[in-house]
């Protein structure tokens, strides 16, 4: 059996695991610096207390149990393709067969201060981290004597005005809205505001027009300052430096403005592209190496000819890069040729608001409470683990009907030497 080792355990290398697992040929191992599997496009909804980690989260070993998946823990260091090992913070491994699939992380584009002041959004931790700050605020604001002080602590500006960015914008205004007043009634928050700001000139650029106006009029009613075509600049932890050289005061500043692919060390200098993100051909095989592949958000294939300047870094792409890899790996050894990754763009979609999404779709567009059922569909269809879609579903349903959930929980563990 060939030893296929995937490093990553997102959509990219959980859809290759399992469809390698079928394969009487090829021994799987996963290795992750966690020991489970989450949901990126649910995370804004754990960082503002409206449903729990454990909704959108399950663990390798669970998810593995009869699969004969082998799932190995570690952080990934280094790829020694000379030796075909690589090796991690838990120790070593060999392969015949190496899968990239570590994803993205929050790209500060060398700004040092944002970086060490923001807020980013790219895994659970982050999520739970901003759910922590966001109330340990808010209790400040209680407290402070001052107007000025309290809008200070109040106020929560958002950098990046893709989907991520205003699903964070929607979810807090509504929070703001239905729930601030019932927690602090000894407080007046209407001094605070949510800004969102973004460098173009429009809101959800990789989207159609008619979804980038629905959600600047549906941010725009729920009270969301919407700042475009400005950048943020600076970030010294209580004042946003916007590029126009106006300044914020805020507590909070959540960093939704990029991502970049995560470093290699081994890789050929020259197979890596824009954004750090791994050249590859058309089947995925890394540029230079033998036996290695990259998939998913870490990979910048350009052979595609729909998208000659690479895929988006979709979880759709993940997905359909992972199932194709596998199915090209099984045939190999049974002797057949490998198939060419085309990417089957299904369209894309975002949550503004509490029933309220834009969908766009190759032959159309739609909006509002429909659009937002077939948002909430198609998100708890992926999660892992039937106990979990029957949890978040009724998580969802309750918190919507109550506008009152009940996860607004500061818990921070008790950091020892």
């Amino acid at each position: 059996m060939k030893k296929v080792v995937i490093i990553g355990g997102g959509f990219a290398g959980l859809n290759i695991a399992k469809k390698l697992s079928k394969s009487s040929s090829h021994q799987v191992t996963l290795v992750d610096q966690h020991n489970y599997h989450f949901f990126p496009p649910l995370l804004y909804q754990v960082a503002t207390a409206f449903i729990e980690p454990s909704n959108i989260s399950y663990p390798f070993r669970k998810l593995f149990q009869e699969k004969g998946i082998r799932f190995f823990m570690g952080e990934f260091q280094e790829l020694l393709p000379e030796q075909k090992k690589i090796v991690t913070s838990s120790g070593s491994l060999d392969y015949d067969v190496l899968v990239l699939a570590m994803g993205a992380e929050t790209n500060y584009f060398g700004n040092e201060e944002i970086s060490k002041n923001a807020l980013p959004m790219k895994s659970i931790e982050d999520a739970v981290e901003m759910r922590n700050h966001i109330l340990l605020q808010l209790e400040k604001a209680v407290r402070a004597e001052s107007a000025a002080e309290k809008t200070r602590l109040s106020n929560i500006v958002i950098a990046g005005g893709g989907p991520t960015g205003v699903e964070l914008a929607g979810m807090m205004a509504e929070m703001g809205r239905n729930i601030l007043t019932k927690d602090y009634p000894e407080a007046n928050f209407r001094l605070g505001k949510i800004y969102l700001v973004d460098g173009l000139k429009t809101l959800l650029a990789p989207m159609s027009q008619k979804s980038q106006n629905e959600a600047i009029k549906v941010l725009k009613n729920l009270g969301v300052e919407i700042l475009l075509d400005r950048l943020v600049q600076g970030y010294d932890g209580k004042e946003v430096s916007l590029s126009d050289g106006s300044k914020i005061e805020a507590a909070t500043l959540i960093w939704a403005s990029g991502v970049m692919a995560r470093a290699v060390e081994g890789v050929p200098k020259d197979a890596v592209g824009k954004g750090r993100r791994i050249l590859v051909d058309a089947h995925n095989k890394v540029n230079g190496l033998d036996d290695v592949y990259a998939i998913g958000d870490q990979c910048l294939q350009l052979s595609d000819v729909k998208f000659a300047n690479g895929h988006p870094q979709l979880a759709q792409v993940a997905i359909q890069q992972g199932d194709l890899l596998g199915e090209n790996l099984i045939n190999v050894a049974l002797g057949k040729m490998m198939e060419p990754f085309k990417y089957n763009d299904k369209g894309s979609m975002a949550i503004i608001a509490k029933f309220k999404a834009v969908v766009d779709l190759p032959k159309g567009f739609f909006k509002g409470f429909f659009a937002w059922l077939v948002w909430l569909f198609i998100h708890i269809i992926p999660i892992a683990g039937f106990r979990n879609k029957a949890k978040l579903a009724f998580n969802w349903l309750w918190s919507f009907i109550t506008n009152d959930p009940t996860l607004r929980l500061i818990i921070r563990p008790d950091k020892k030497d």
